[in-house]
């Protein structure tokens, strides 16, 4: 009997070499780098996530979209494979944090800067209201309607759980600012049936210093004060009466800041008319639009206007239109305005949301002349 002596096959792979070879392969991750990732393990508050880094990286429920999430599993499966944001470096024990709300932010904004871009109109749901005004959620994020751009005469409270059409005010992704108007989105799908130099019939519906508020089939246009007759008038209480129904021409429609200009002074007959006989003025309504019109267009073709106003004055109808009556109102005109718009929203509405949007609506949006529209 040969004996064989045994002995252990030499190798030549030693830990060190180990070592070096994982050293060699490891990816050096960074916050802020988007990664590709799969779920190994589930746990109750969060995941582990094979990146290809020494240790799992970690997940917790909190970041695992831009909504609230109750389990896990609402959003991830296992073996399942997508992208992760690094959110923090790794930890004592070698472990990096990983979020999908980070990602979902992202082109959330992304994608509001684009519909804004297009001066789209998006619907989306009150989820709640406060003394400034209301919240909704475009695209993930929360975005606030100030109170003087909800246009109803519904109490705000009762908005809640309500499908509202609206138009970016403002998108800044810096400040966290996500502004929003329902009345412009109404003013603008009213406006779009409207033309200027038309003649409509109103309803005044509020009447101020500087003004009357005209309701003309839903949509609120301003009948400033200069606009009402050639002759001085002190007060626009000494012509109308709320609920009187007027005659009024349209002489500017600004889509953008979602405003309607009237006028009644461009259909009188003789200056002073308004005052004197208003029921001529309505008679006579479309015959001096008519006049009205073809001076604009003579105007727009470089032609000189003949004046509409009679011998008894010298005023040129064309050069009459103020370039900007809102120019002389003050903001923040109409009763239904909140008292302090700048105090809207109160911090952390929503403990899911990214950042707390609502804490610094700006205050620039009141100066928006108010328009109440009834859907």
């Amino acid at each position: 009997m040969v004996n064989q002596k045994l002995t252990a096959p030499e190798i030549g792979f030693t830990h060190e070499d180990f070592a070096a070879l994982l050293d060699k392969y490891d990816y050096h991750f960074s916050p802020g780098d988007i990664v590709p990732g799969t779920v190994f393990s589930i746990e109750p508050r969060g995941a582990l996530i094979d990146i290809g880094a020494k240790t799992a990286a970690y997940i917790p429920i909190q970041e695992m979209s831009i909504n609230r999430v109750d389990s896990p599993e609402e959003v991830l499966q296992s073996n399942e494979t997508r992208e992760f944001f690094i959110l923090t470096d790794e930890n004592e024990d070698g472990q990096l944090t990983l979020s999908i709300r980070r990602i979902e932010y992202m082109r959330a904004w992304e994608r509001v800067r684009q519909l804004q871009s297009e001066d789209a109109t998006v619907r989306s749901g009150v989820f709640a209201t406060n003394r400034g005004g209301a919240l909704v959620r475009i695209e993930g994020l929360r975005g606030f309607i100030p109170g003087s751009h909800i246009s109803t005469r519904k109490p705000k409270e009762e908005l809640v759980g309500e499908d509202l059409p609206l138009k970016f005010l403002e998108v800044d992704e810096e400040r966290n600012r996500l502004v929003l108007s329902h009345r412009r989105a109404l003013v603008e799908r009213k406006m779009n049936r409207l033309e200027v130099g038309e003649v409509v019939i109103g309803t005044v519906r509020g009447i101020k210093p500087y003004g009357a508020f005209i309701d003309i089939g839903g949509v609120s246009g301003l009948l400033h004060i200069s606009e009402i007759s050639h002759e001085h008038i002190d007060t626009p209480h000494s012509v109308f009466n709320v609920n009187d129904e007027v005659k009024v021409m349209i002489i500017d429609l600004d889509a953008e800041r979602g405003r309607i200009s009237l006028s009644t002074k461009q259909l009188e007959p003789e200056p002073g008319d308004m005052i004197k006989n208003r029921n001529l003025v309505y008679d006579k309504a479309e015959e001096m639009a008519a006049k009205y019109r073809e001076q604009m267009l003579a105007k727009q073709q470089g032609i000189t206007a003949v004046p509409v106003a009679t011998e008894n004055t010298d005023e040129v109808v064309a050069e009459d239109i103020p370039a900007a009556v809102e120019e002389d109102i003050p903001a923040a005109v109409e009763e239904e305005t909140p008292a302090a718009v700048e105090e809207e929203t109160p911090a952390a509405v929503q403990e899911d949301i990214p950042a707390a949007v609502e804490e610094d609506i700006p205050v620039a949006v009141q100066e928006e002349i108010p328009v109440a529209i009834e859907e």
